[in-house]
């Protein structure tokens, strides 16, 4: 079993990939074809003139583009500060393509300085993984609902254990060893979730956009580089293959990560 790290060792590890990575999505995620998908698929749920609060927004990545999509009213959030600081130097660089406005600030998701009843959109990205146990996690969902304004939405993007699961059952079946969960992750229960926020807010939909993508590059890929013999990085986001499968339309409830669409009460 693996040993989960502490949270003082999960703020060490985001802090050593803000400084490693910089501007690079690979600051979040070295998946970056499983980020693009992602920022589309919120996207869909924004709208010209939302007001939008990003919590973990890491390095600005994803909630600059947001933004530069939609004409947004967009605050940003992270725990790290050297997080913060590459978001702030990436507005800089990118203000003439922003459309609306976007800020950055230090922020903790389980003790949110923003007002209740203030945003329309409510944007966490793999976040709630990084809290290390439920109680936390219950708390970082309750504090982004309760800034959320009546019937603003929450878009919340996360690893889920059902969808890592059925993943390594898919690979399994095909002799694959299981993908493990990195030690800084706790993915979250999908049922637990929706659960626990029901009597606050109500569950629209939830998305396997990157279902296609896992099955092609985590379970295809893999199958044929063992019988080609051949020397390649299964999850390299730059290999064409990879490219390929980010193109093709969600099948199948094979992602790990999922975005959860709901609707305050």
């Amino acid at each position: 079993m693996t040993t989960r790290l502490t949270q003082a060792e999960v703020y060490e590890f985001w802090s050593r990939q803000a400084q490693e990575h910089g501007q690079s999505p690979s600051a979040s995620w070295s998946d970056h074809r499983v980020i693009e998908m992602e920022i589309a698929e919120i996207l869909r749920h924004l709208s010209d003139a939302d007001r939008v609060l990003d919590v973990g927004c890491a390095n600005g990545y994803s909630s600059l583009q947001f933004a530069s999509a939609r004409r947004l009213q967009l605050r940003g959030l992270d725990y790290i500060p050297k997080m913060i600081d590459e978001a702030r130097t990436r507005l800089h660089a990118m203000k003439e393509h922003i459309r609306g406005s976007a800020e950055f600030d230090v922020g903790d998701i389980t003790e949110l300085k923003e007002p209740s009843n203030t945003y329309d959109k409510v944007v966490v990205i793999r976040v709630l993984i990084n809290l290390g146990n439920w109680d936390r996690q219950l708390k970082g969902l309750s504090e982004c609902i309760r800034v959320l304004k009546p019937g603003g939405l929450l878009l919340l993007s996360e690893a889920t254990l059902q969808g890592w699961r059925r993943l390594n059952a898919f690979r399994a079946e095909w002799g694959l060893d299981d993908v493990p969960m990195p030690p800084f992750n706790q993915y979250v229960d999908q049922d637990q979730v929706i659960s626990a926020v029901r009597d606050e807010a109500e569950l629209l939909e939830v998305s396997n956009f990157a279902s296609t993508y896992y099955v092609g590059t985590r379970v295809l890929k893999p199958l044929l580089a063992k019988a080609a013999h051949a020397p390649v990085s299964v999850a390299d986001p730059n290999a064409e293959w990879n490219r390929w499968f980010s193109q093709l339309p969600p099948a199948g409830d094979y992602g790990t990560q999922k975005l959860f669409v709901f609707r305050k009460l």
